[in-house]
């Protein structure tokens, strides 16, 4: 199993937009996007954001994330987290996570990264940890139907992930 990291192109569009078959996937990974994803809907995404970043896995972009917040010295916060259903459980959502902190403590000299993940998204709430983030807020939201759902936000300071 080969994995590469690369920058987002306009190609690979179509192909991340298909990693989120159900509304309730597309909220986790782009809340603000109506179901199903269009490229128009992702790209729009992208241009607001930095460093929107694939990862192939023996050549085929099987996840995808990038930066809505970077400041340089500062904070990054990871974005637009999703990996293809069939590289689930593969160790594809590590490796894309692993890259985002690379990029935000290098390119960015970024002093801590971010990311928020909402309570029912079991596979982010069980990864993060996992990489040291710990938790520093809960936030209320609500899903596309109304319901009350907590938005949960992690760091990692740059002196724990060296």
């Amino acid at each position: 199993m080969q994995l590469t990291r690369r920058p987002a192109t306009e190609h690979d569009l179509a192909a991340i937009c298909a990693f989120a078959p159900s509304a309730q996937e597309l909220f986790f990974f782009y809340p603000k996007a109506s179901h199903p994803l269009t490229p128009q809907q992702l790209q729009a995404a992208i241009d607001q954001r930095s460093d929107s970043t694939v990862v192939e896995l023996d050549g085929q972009v099987v996840a995808f994330a990038n930066f809505y917040r970077w400041e340089t010295g500062g904070s990054c916060a990871i974005g637009n987290v999703i990996v293809a259903p069939g590289a689930r459980g593969r160790g594809v959502a590590r490796y894309l996570i692993e890259q985002m902190i690379a990029i935000a403590f290098t390119r960015h000299q970024a002093g801590e990264v971010t990311v928020s993940c909402f309570n029912q998204n079991l596979a982010g709430l069980l990864l993060y940890p996992k990489l040291g983030f710990t938790a520093y807020g809960i936030e209320e939201r609500q899903d596309k139907s109304g319901q009350r759902v907590a938005l949960i936000h992690l760091r990692l300071p740059r002196r724990l992930a060296e």
